[in-house]
């Protein structure tokens, strides 16, 4: 069990993670006809805007109240309301997912009570667009908990609390932030290969996939449909991808009583079996031979690749659940984890990292740690520590602005595990220094080792 280290200074040094409304806007991409409002001041959301612009390359419908000096004194529900119904009667959207900012949380206003309000005066005039607000303060928590909180308020505002009839061949996903369009793919794939149908909530390999529209679009385009998520409770089963999403999933039992599963990763060879298995049981299907052999070659790339983790120290940067997806699989393929950091301690997961400890800190803090590791893995703000310590750097998260298709890039279920042993493997192999003639000579090596005369160890000192 991992130690977990709290925070111990009061100024970040090249930030590790990235606010909670950014998480919320980013779930609520993931559906279709949406546009994320920022409540705040229009720095908040440009700010956000900068990262999700830079890491997918595409176009991003993120919209702000643009709260000025005298709304933050007087109170921000006029800006709020005003900037729904522009938003309502300029874009028409399906879903106004709402995210508050440290600006007006600080302030301490009823934001659920402004926002029933406004959704009673205005209920003629919203006809079609349904509104969810997520309280997201950036000076508490991270993205992942700022997208399990936009998941949360989708299912308790949107999902009907009637239960329909059970659709037994329909499933409910809930994916975590850090699982990739490619790996969303994956998933879907893998559950229609035994029959069921899945209603992924947030779906952002719909929606951020990098597809061009014929015509501009004001909102997103693709996703889960708002249809979807209103009628979840005809899903006979959740499937919730990470600890992060433990909330969303029993907010989905609560509302609708539909029985979820946990997994706590999808990545490695027990892990994909675990989910493949579960599939089987709901499904009442044997597992179909293109699955299987999926798992045949992931096995042999197991076979192939673990001569070159054998014995490297690895050192990760990442968000809870993707600290714990990340360090599983490396400590599955006999490297060790000697430096781990995180950005909030209060995800339980953390104990079940393979380290002895977990820092709770930043960039700055990792740089300090991962010093003897043979390869760091963080996102692209780690490119800084990976060139100063003069160590490999593998670029998984968000954001990654220095490479492209870092959203097609699967790491989940045989497939995606297959890929990253390869992956990985050959930065490792990327690194290896060939012999010369000069490091073979066994003199050059004696005259080197014996050369210790006084005059050299005292010039040495």
């Amino acid at each position: 069990m991992a130690y977990v280290l709290p925070v111990e200074k009061s100024a970040s040094v090249n930030p590790l993670k990235s606010s909670q409304p950014l998480g919320a806007a980013f779930a609520y991409l993931g559906v279709d006809g949406c546009v994320p409002l920022f409540h705040g001041s229009q720095g908040c959301t440009s700010f956000a805007l900068v990262l999700f612009v830079r890491h997918f390359k595409e176009t991003i419908p993120l919209q702000t109240t643009a709260m000025d000096e005298v709304a933050t004194i007087m109170g921000g529900a006029d800006h709020l309301e005003e900037a729904i119904m522009n938003l309502k009667t300029r874009t028409k959207p399906k879903l106004i997912g709402i995210c508050t900012t440290a600006l007006v949380e600080t302030r301490g206003e009823d934001f659920a009570g402004d926002l029933a309000m406004i959704k009673a005066r205005r209920a003629e005039a919203l006809e079609g667009t349904e509104v969810v607000l997520a309280a997201t303060p950036d000076f508490n928590g991270g993205i992942e908990e700022g997208w399990t909180k936009a998941v949360v308020a989708m299912i308790d505002g949107i999902t009907e609390r009637v239960s329909a009839r059970r659709n037994p061949r329909r499933v409910a996903i809930l994916p975590g932030f850090n699982l990739t369009v490619a790996d969303i793919e994956e998933i879907r794939d893998t559950v229609e290969a035994f029959g069921l149908e899945a209603t992924i909530l947030p779906d952002v390999s719909g929606a951020l996939d990098g597809t061009v529209p014929g015509k501009w679009i004001p909102t997103t385009y693709g996703g889960t449909k708002v249809e979807d998520i209103r009628s979840l409770g005809e899903c006979v089963h959740c499937l919730a991808i990470g600890e992060g999403q433990r909330a969303a999933a029993e907010k989905l039992a609560e509302v609708a009583d539909v029985p979820y599963t946990l997994f706590g990763t999808l990545t490695g060879l027990k892990a994909a079996d675990r989910f493949v298995t579960g599939l089987a049981e709901i499904s009442g299907q044997p597992v179909p031979a293109s699955i299987r052999r999926r798992r045949s070659q992931l096995s042999d790339a197991l076979l192939d690749g673990h001569f070159h983790f054998g014995g490297k120290k690895i050192g990760i940067a990442a968000e809870p659940d993707h600290l714990y997806q990340l360090a599983t699989f490396f400590a599955g393929m006999g490297a060790e984890v000697t430096a781990a950091v995180t950005t909030t301690g209060a995800s339980p997961i953390l104990k079940k990292v393979p380290a002895d400890e977990v820092k709770v800190g930043d960039l700055g803090d990792f740089e300090k740690v991962a010093g003897e590791c043979d390869l760091i893995v963080t996102h692209s703000h780690g490119r800084q520590a990976a060139e100063h310590l003069g160590i490999p750097h593998y670029r998984v998260g968000f954001p990654i602005f220095d490479r492209l298709g870092a959203q097609h890039r699967c790491f989940v279920g045989y497939r995606g595990t297959r890929d990253l042993i390869f992956d990985v493997a050959n930065v490792f192999q990327a690194q290896r220094h060939e012999p010369t003639p000069e490091g073979l000579n066994p003199l050059t090596k004696r005259e080197n080792a014996h050369d210790r005369r006084p005059e050299t160890v005292a010039r040495a000192h």
